[in-house]
C-alpha cells in the first residue's frame, strides 16, 4: 500500500518548458532535440537552463561567500510539516509581513514554539496573477520577518515567485539572513490552489554538487 493512500497531493512546482519566464538576467531556457526516433534508436533532449529556473531552491552559496552548496544541505530540510500561510491579501508591491504569520499561527492553533524545525510557505496575490510573464512588482518577504524567521529556527521558507527579495532593493535581509544560518528559500511556486493549513512538503534538488542552487518538483501532501 502506497504511503499516500487517501491523501491529497498538491503539486507547486511550475513547468519548465521554452516557454518558461525567468528572473531577468537569469539563463534561459532551451530545449532542443538532441536525438530523435526513427532517426536514432531513441529519444534524447538537450536542456539549457540556469540553477534559478522556475520552482528551485536556493542553498546558502547564492549570496554568501563560502556559503553551503545545495549538495551540503542535510535532505531533511526539504521533507517534512510545513505551515501555508495565506499572505494573499497584500497587493503587488507589498511585502508578506510578520503579522500575516502571526495570524496564520493563531487561526491554525499553533504556537512561535512549533515554527523550530517547520517548513513555512508563503501564498500572495502573485499565484493569482500568474506566472506567464515577468512582473517588478511582486509581493516579497520582509526583512523582518525573514530576521524573525531565521531567529525561529525553521527548516526552510518559500515564497510563490522568481524570488524571496524584492527586486532592486537594498534590504538583503530576504535572502542573507536566512541563508547566512543555513535556512534554503524555495522560490517559484504556484500557490494558486492551496489553502492555509498544515501540509507535508516533499521538494528534493537535484543532486548538483558545487553549486548555489537548483531546481526542484515541490508538492503538498494533506
Amino acid at each position: 500500500m502506497s504511503i499516500f493512500t487517501n491523501k491529497e497531493i498538491i503539486d507547486i512546482s511550475l513547468t519548465i518548458d521554452n516557454n518558461t519566464v525567468v528572473y531577468p538576467g537569469n539563463v534561459p531556457v532551451n530545449i532542443e532535440v538532441h536525438n530523435h526516433m526513427p532517426e536514432d534508436s531513441s529519444h534524447l533532449s538537450k536542456v539549457t537552463l540556469g540553477s534559478h529556473t522556475a520552482t528551485h531552491v536556493d542553498a546558502p552559496k547564492h549570496c554568501l561567500v563560502g556559503g553551503k552548496t545545495l549538495d551540503q544541505l542535510p535532505l531533511d530540510h526539504f521533507i517534512g510539516e510545513c505551515i501555508v500561510v495565506d499572505a494573499s491579501h497584500r497587493a503587488g508591491g507589498d511585502a508578506a509581513q510578520i503579522e500575516d504569520l502571526a495570524a496564520a499561527l493563531e487561526a491554525l492553533e499553533k504556537t512561535e514554539a512549533d515554527l523550530k524545525g517547520a517548513r513555512v510557505l508563503f501564498k500572495t496575490s502573485n499565484s493569482d496573477r500568474g506566472f506567464d510573464e515577468f512582473y517588478d512588482d511582486f509581493v516579497y518577504v520582509d526583512g523582518d520577518l525573514a530576521d524573525y524567521l531565521a531567529s525561529q529556527e525553521v527548516a526552510l521558507v518559500g515564497i510563490d515567485y522568481f524570488s524571496i527579495k524584492q527586486r532592486g532593493s537594498s534590504d538583503h535581509r530576504p535572502h542573507d539572513s536566512l541563508l547566512q544560518v543555513d535556512i534554503p528559500i524555495l522560490e517559484g511556486i504556484n500557490m494558486k490552489e492551496v489553502k492555509e493549513g498544515i501540509y507535508d512538503l516533499i521538494c528534493l534538488p537535484m543532486k548538483l554538487g558545487g553549486v548555489e542552487g537548483g531546481p526542484v518538483r515541490a508538492v503538498l501532501v494533506r
